[in-house]
C-alpha cells in the first residue's frame, strides 16, 4: 500500500511542497503519496485526527499551526522542544512525534549549497519570532563565534537570546557591529518593508540570507548595496523538506537536481 503524507497549513494552495516531495520519492524510488491540505483555523487537530484514522504516516505542518503541532505532539524532539514549534509530525502506534527541520534545512543550505562556513563567523539573526526561535540551535551547533539577535522589540529579542546564550538587543545595538553571516527571519519583506541596518552591519564577504522565497525583498536590496552576497530561502525550504524526508523514510534524497528545477519554475 502507498504511504500517505501531506503538509496542512491555511493557506496551502501555493505549497511547493507536494512537488518537493513528489521528486524525491520519484529520485529515491519511495511508494509514497504526499498531499496538501487545507486546514480550518480552529480545525488542525481534527484534521490530524482523520489523516491518521485514513492511514496517514507522517505530515509537514505549516503557518498558522507549527505552535499548534508542538502541543499536539505527544513526543519532541531536542530540536522541536528548542524551537518551541513543531514542522514535522510522525505517526506511529498511537504516537505524534513532533520535530522541526527549519533549522537543519537553513544550516545545509547555507553549508551545502552556498559554501559558507558557520563555524568561527559572526552571526546576525534578524527578527525574534517563531522563525528565528527554531534556527538558533542548529546554528549554534555549528559552532559560530558569536550569535547576536535584534528585533524592533528589544525586549523580545533580549528573551530570546537569554533562552539561548546569546547577544541581544533592538535595532540600535548594531551600530559599531559587523557580521559574517545575516539573516532575516522577519517578515518585512512580505510587506516591502525596509529594516533599520546599518550599512556597516554587512563585513566583507557577508552572506546575506532571505528566508522568503520568491520574490526580491527591500532586505536584499539593501545587503546587495552594501557589497554583501545575497541568497533567498528557497533552498532552505527544499533542504528543510530533504530533513523531514529522511526523517519519515531513512533515505537522504539528492537536493541539487530538486532545487534546480524548482529556480527554472
Amino acid at each position: 500500500m502507498t504511504d500517505r503524507y501531506a503538509v496542512f497549513g491555511n493557506p496551502i494552495g501555493h505549497s511547493k511542497s507536494p512537488r518537493i516531495h513528489a521528486l524525491f520519492a520519484q529520485q529515491t524510488g519511495q511508494d509514497m503519496d504526499y498531499a496538501a491540505i487545507l486546514a480550518s483555523v480552529d480545525g488542525f487537530a481534527a484534521s490530524i485526527r482523520d489523516f491518521v484514522a485514513g492511514g496517514g504516516r507522517g505530515a509537514n505542518v505549516t503557518v498558522p499551526f507549527k505552535e499548534e503541532a508542538f502541543r499536539l505532539a505527544t513526543e519532541l524532539t531536542p530540536r522541536a522542544q528548542a524551537a518551541g514549534a513543531v514542522n514535522t509530525l510522525s505517526f506511529d502506534s498511537g504516537r505524534i512525534r513532533g520535530d522541526n527541520t527549519d533549522g537543519a534545512g537553513l544550516v545545509r543550505d547555507i553549508a551545502a549549497n552556498r559554501g559558507a562556513t558557520i563555524a568561527g563567523s559572526r552571526v546576525l539573526i534578524l527578527g525574534a519570532g517563531g522563525a528565528a526561535r527554531g534556527v538558533i540551535l542548529p546554528l549554534l551547533e555549528q559552532q559560530p563565534a558569536a550569535v547576536f539577535v535584534a528585533n524592533r522589540t528589544a525586549e523580545k529579542a533580549a528573551g530570546l537570546a537569554t533562552t539561548f546564550a546569546v547577544g541581544g538587543g533592538g535595532f540600535d545595538a548594531l551600530a559599531g557591529r559587523a557580521f559574517d553571516l545575516v539573516i532575516n527571519a522577519t517578515s518585512a519583506g512580505l510587506a516591502d518593508a525596509a529594516l533599520p541596518l546599518p550599512a556597516a552591519v554587512f563585513a566583507p564577504g557577508c552572506l546575506a540570507y532571505e528566508m522568503l522565497y520568491g520574490r526580491d525583498t527591500p532586505f536584499m536590496a539593501q545587503a546587495s548595496a552594501a557589497g554583501a552576497t545575497v541568497a533567498d530561502g528557497l533552498g532552505m525550504l527544499v533542504e528543510q523538506a530533504a530533513e523531514a524526508f529522511f526523517v519519515w523514510r531513512g533515505v537522504r534524497p539528492d537536493t541539487a537536481p530538486v532545487l534546480a528545477e524548482l529556480r527554472q519554475g
